[in-house]
């Protein structure tokens, strides 16, 4: 081995230890207090509060960078502790380490002014009572300097009033790198101003004020409900709710505590979680206590909306660690876990009996449309169905006085109809009377109510409740799966018309645009919803007489192609899948209302749309794909295919034809070849029976219960006009 390979292989030296100076020292240190100027106007503020005052006034210039001032009225400090006054561990808080154990004051270590003085130019004037005039002291790395060169560095007489000033400038000056990372004055700004307001608030017998942006000013003798109206708005203390609390114990033993909290009702929302919270007059970060708190409010306010909640907590000081964060921005204390509960219980109570109190304001908008004349320019108040500006509405406006202002002129191309009751496709044909209809026996449970008539009168379908993980699961799945612009398209919709039953398509109308959509796939989609929204607690559709469930499954069995792969005869496939659903009927008729008597009839069905009756021709085939489609040993898989199985079910339409156990919403060929000549009286009248359930029970529902998930779009859906577009076209032309 020659050497130069010896001398790669040989560690390196170690490098020497020295002793780091003691300004590198200290600015580590301050680096670890002072993390912005928000951070050092809070220890400025706590030292004003420990100081006794009654007034602070903050100036701020640049986000705190070129300027924080802060001043008392409070007792000041003594001209012969000015000069260790920035020193590192001079405070007159502690005297020995036992004192850490009742510590009841804000600062305690004698870090804050110190680290001031290591990263800005700081300088105090101060005055006590007893005391003729006042003080001024400069401050640079921890020790006195003089104001000019060539003067004494001993502290000034200076005019001034009882209390402290305390000015830093240029905060960061000599570390760059710092600086460079707080250029954004205007966010540091706002960093202080919340210290600030979160101060006021917990001491509301305290005036705050700033002086060179007046954003905040509280007054000395407001209560704390007042003080949040005040620097959070009116609008919130109509909202506000009081909560106290406490161990319940001798107030002198460790363990003990007292809360108060003020938190606003269901009424209010925020974009975010204004959280104050207040250990033993410290204002201090708990991300467990804040989870634990918005918590309360998951079944309360909907999703993406959070709460105010003001929380002061007082604990014996023997219970409370102070000393676990460089900035005291965290505490540590006993019985956490306990005190949160207790405080959470009471908050809930406290949200419930103030539940039955809650209201809501809304307001009247034209779905989708670009209407810019609203209610508020003409001073009429619309109740009821929606109409549109004409004439009328003008020559009224006049009548009322000069003054009114004039409605904006609506081109042609944005008028959105938003009225049911305008002309659909139906109404541009001559139809029967309804009294004229004889419904189909299958069906007689369809009204015979005319075909102006707009909405099915059918109760509210409410969310079963079920404490299955699997059927959780599967809503939750439902939720997440939710294409946000589809499901806003259905909730706004306005029906024009069906275009062909045998292929399941409708037109429907959002805002300017119309849509082509399969209506067969959206039912079936909107039965699986609706059917895993009443799992467990389904209404029965009863049949009399009941059919036999051998004999159904005969029929369908015998209409369908035996794959050669099988070694099974159709009676044998028959027998299989009436012994799976005779031994599973228990499980049916609990879960799904699919009632089977021990004999083998069929007694009910689950009705999963009040008003809509199933075509029952399609029963058979039903019941046999429950057989072979459906996973009877996972019971998510066993729901979920019983829940698809059932939609297909109910979607409208003919009977599937004869190609194999697939799901398809196709129509057979015999029927989609069918001419009008050759349709008889009654299959006219079952397609009018038809129609009349699609247009006003299906698609109303799915207005109000579906969430329409992403795979519709990919063929389910088309566009097939917009009328801006439409108007470029007739341009051209």
């Amino acid at each position: 081995m020659d050497k130069d390979s010896e001398s790669l292989s040989e560690p390196p030296a170690p490098l020497p230890i020295r002793r780091l100076e003691e300004s590198l020292i200290n600015r580590i240190a301050a680096g670890e207090i002072i993390h912005r100027p928000a951070s050092a106007l809070k220890e400025l503020i706590e030292n004003c509060l420990d100081a006794g005052s009654t007034s602070i006034r903050v100036t701020v210039k640049d986000g705190g960078l070129k300027l924080l001032q802060i001043q008392d009225n409070g007792c000041g400090i003594r001209k012969s502790d000015l000069p260790i006054l920035a020193e590192r561990f001079t405070t007159s808080k502690l005297s020995n380490f036992s004192d850490l154990s009742r510590i009841s004051t804000y600062g305690f270590r004698g870090e804050a002014l110190a680290s001031m003085s290591h990263v800005s130019h700081l300088s105090v004037v101060t005055k006590t009572r007893s005391e003729t005039c006042a003080y001024r002291a400069q401050y640079s790395d921890g020790k006195l300097v003089p104001a000019q060169p060539g003067q004494a560095a001993e502290p000034k007489p200076c005019a001034g009033n009882d209390g402290t000033t305390i000015t830093i400038e240029n905060l960061f000056y000599n570390t760059p790198t710092r600086l460079s990372a707080l250029r954004n004055t205007s966010e540091e700004y706002s960093r202080i101003l919340d210290v600030l307001t979160k101060y006021a608030i917990h001491n509301p017998k305290i005036s705050f004020a700033g002086s060179s942006a007046p954003d905040l000013s509280t007054t000395a003798s407001s209560t704390i409900p007042q003080a949040i109206r005040m620097l959070y708005g009116q609008s919130i203390q109509k909202d506000l709710l009081e909560a106290t609390t406490s161990s319940g114990d001798d107030q002198k033993k460790p363990e003990s505590w007292t809360s108060e909290a003020y938190f606003t009702n269901a009424n209010y929302q925020s974009k975010k979680t204004i959280f104050l919270l207040f250990i033993n007059h410290r204002l201090v970060e708990s991300s467990r206590i804040k989870r634990a708190l918005e918590g309360v409010y998951n079944g309360i306010l909907p999703k993406g909306a959070f709460p105010f909640i003001y929380l002061s907590l007082e604990i014996d000081p023997r219970s409370v660690d102070v000393n676990v964060h460089p900035t005291k921005k965290e505490v540590h204390f006993l019985n956490e876990e306990d005190i949160t509960m207790k405080i959470c219980d009471a908050l809930q109570e406290k949200l419930a009996e103030k539940s039955q109190s809650r209201t809501f304001e809304y307001q009247t908008l034209l779905t989708g449309g670009t209407l810019e004349s609203d209610d508020r320019s003409n001073g009429k108040k619309r109740k009821g169905k929606e109409r549109d500006l004409d004439s009328d509405d003008l020559d009224e406006d006049k009548q009322q006085g000069p003054s009114r202002q004039q409605p904006k002129k609506v081109y042609s191309h944005h008028k959105v109809r938003t009225s049911l009751a305008d002309r659909t496709l139906d109404s541009m044909f001559p139809v029967l009377n309804s009294s004229h209809i004889a419904p189909d026996k299958q069906k007689s449970s369809i009204p015979s109510t005319p075909s102006t008539q707009l909405t099915s009168r059918y109760k509210e379908i409410k969310e079963s409740e079920c404490f299955l993980t699997s059927v959780k699961s599967l809503r939750k799945a439902l939720v997440k799966g939710k294409h946000k612009a589809l499901t806003e398209i259905l909730e706004k919709h306005t029906f024009v018309g069906i275009v062909d039953t045998n292929r399941c398509l409708s037109l429907l109308q959002y805002s300017t645009k119309l849509y082509l959509v399969n209506h067969g796939a959206f039912a079936e989609e909107l039965f699986y919803q609706l059917g895993l929204r009443q799992f467990g607690d389904f209404s029965r559709l009863k049949l009399d007489p009941p059919p036999p469930l051998k004999k159904l499954v005969e029929i369908a069995v015998e209409a369908e192609a035996i794959s050669e792969e099988t070694e099974l005869t159709k009676p044998q496939i028959v027998d299989r899948i009436v012994n799976i659903l005779q031994t599973r009927r228990d499980m049916l008729a609990e879960y799904f209302s699919l009632n089977i008597s021990p004999d083998g009839l069929v007694q009910n069905l689950p009705l999963l749309l009040r008003d809509y009756t199933p075509n029952l021709d399609k029963l058979p085939h039903f019941l046999m794909r429950l057989g072979p489609q459906v996973n009877w040993t996972s019971e998510t898989e066993c729901f979920d295919a019983f829940l698809r199985e059932l939609a297909y079910f109910y979607v409208p339409g003919p009977v599937a034809g004869e190609p194999s156990l697939g799901l398809s919403s196709s129509p057979s060929p015999s029927t989609s070849t069918k001419t009008e000549a050759t349709r008889t009286k009654e299959e006219e009248e079952s397609d009018k029976a038809e129609r009349w359930q699609i247009q006003h029970i299906l698609f109303p529902a799915m207005r109000r219960y579906m969430l329409a998930p992403k795979s519709l779009l990919d063929v389910d859906v088309v566009q097939v006009a917009d009328l801006p577009d439409l108007y470029k076209v007739f341009e051209r032309c």
